[in-house]
């Protein structure tokens, strides 16, 4: 085995030279993200996350397949697949795991792969230790366990299950640019020596696998971004130099450009877009909410399934937030079933907070209102329902509108050679 006199740091800045050099990174925090990760699957008996790598492109020949050949050269003990049963994989994991590496993952979750749910569980499960899966053994009679932790990366086109991507590092690859340059990959002439590179990678932070394990670095970024990133952030920390404030900055850039580009949820889109339906009413019929969701451009309610969003639809959606419709009075028109817009108080400054962008808060479109005859209803200064005399509760305020979003932290500049 070869002995390596390389500091960690600078171990990690000939990892970064020889990705660099046969690919063109979409940005120096997605090359940063890249580089720790690779190296943090040469220590994985000492993390309790696995975080995933989804190597992403819009379309063929954004170099993504190339990016899995770096990474598969440079990791530790790979095992790579364009294809594989859950069966097969579930045998291949073993205490030591190996890095598991998918290409053209799209074709294994795309619309033709029936979702392919046993070996997405095993993903989403061997995201964390200690989650094993359970299976029964006729011929012994026994129950068997199988463990699912391991580090993997999925390259494909569009995007992976939102199941995935959530416990990941998601880089987005794209096509080269005129001027952009990189060397040609041939891996029986260029993999011997990334390989090489992949020793001294496992001999440095082998070596101190024990500290590794009792690492707790402190995290720019929270929940399920912080178990993702705490690997990789810990071994920055350990090579030293400027890694570790370039992991910090990586991180708080690329878990806010996953919230900025992931698609939203049905439920948390209605959420949203019902704050807009509001406006300054009190409360809504079902029927006038239902017509201002429908008639906001670009939004999918008006043709969510064959008639457009119902009413039952709509009461299964908000539901889950603890939001449900009750018998209103309404001046001029008598009771109907509807919403209070002081019912969605809470699930808006929990979910969706005032002045956020687009993917965490905001509406699909403003709403604007159609040519009907049938006006917009506004509440006395007190309504009742049937069943209750209780005043209205007052307008929201500005305050408890904007929520309690956390403060970021400071991001301080990311200087230093690669």
């Amino acid at each position: 085995m070869t002995t390596t006199t390389k500091t960690g740091a600078e171990l990690l800045s000939t990892l970064h030279a020889a990705l660099t050099r046969y690919v063109v990174m979409p940005s120096e925090h997605a090359t940063d993200a890249v580089v720790l990760w690779i190296a943090a699957t040469h220590a994985q008996p000492a993390w309790a996350h696995a975080p995933r790598l989804v190597i992403r492109a819009p379309e063929r020949r954004c170099g993504k397949s190339r990016l899995l050949d770096v990474v598969e050269a440079t990791s530790h003990n790979p095992l790579i697949t364009v294809n594989a049963s859950p069966a097969a994989v579930y045998r291949s994991i073993t205490p030591d795991p190996p890095v598991l590496l998918v290409d053209e993952a799209d074709t294994i979750f795309g619309p033709k792969a029936d979702g392919n749910e046993d070996l997405r569980g095993l993903l989403n499960a061997g995201h964390q230790r200690g989650r094993p899966a359970l299976r029964y053994d006729a011929a012994s009679s026994t129950v068997i366990t199988i463990p699912t932790f391991a580090m993997a990366a999925l390259a494909g086109i569009g995007a992976m299950p939102d199941t995935i991507e959530d416990r990941a590092v998601v880089v987005h690859m794209r096509r080269r640019a005129a001027g952009e340059k990189a060397a040609a990959y041939r891996s029986r002439r260029d993999r011997d020596p990334l390989r090489e590179l992949a020793t001294q990678l496992t001999e440095w932070l082998r070596a101190d696998l024990a500290s590794l394990e009792r690492a707790e670095p402190a995290m720019p970024v929270e929940d399920r971004a912080a178990d993702t990133w705490e690997p990789l952030i810990a071994v920055a920390d350990h090579a030293g130099g400027t890694w570790p404030e370039r992991a910090r900055a990586a991180s708080i850039a690329m878990t806010q450009q996953a919230n900025d580009t992931g698609e939203m949820s049905d439920r948390m889109r209605l959420l949203t877009d019902c704050r807009t339906a509001f406006g300054d009413e009190l409360a809504l019929p079902t029927a006038e909410l239902l017509t201002r969701l429908r008639g906001m451009p670009e939004s999918p309610w008006g043709e969510y399934g064959p008639t457009g969003l119902t009413s039952m639809k709509i009461g299964s959606l908000l539901r889950e937030y603890g939001i449900r419709s009750d018998t209103i009075r309404f001046p001029g028109s008598g009771q109907a079933k509807g919403y209070r817009k002081a019912d969605f108080a809470d699930a808006w400054t929990r979910y969706c907070p005032q002045n956020t962008d687009p993917q965490t808060g905001e509406p699909s479109q403003p709403y604007q209102p159609h040519n009907t005859s049938s006006e917009p209803v506004r509440l006395d200064s007190w309504y009742g329902s049937s069943r209750t005399t209780k005043k209205a509760v007052p307008p929201l305020t500005s305050e408890n509108e904007a929520g309690t979003a956390g403060t970021a932290l400071p991001l301080r500049a990311v200087n230093g050679d690669a």
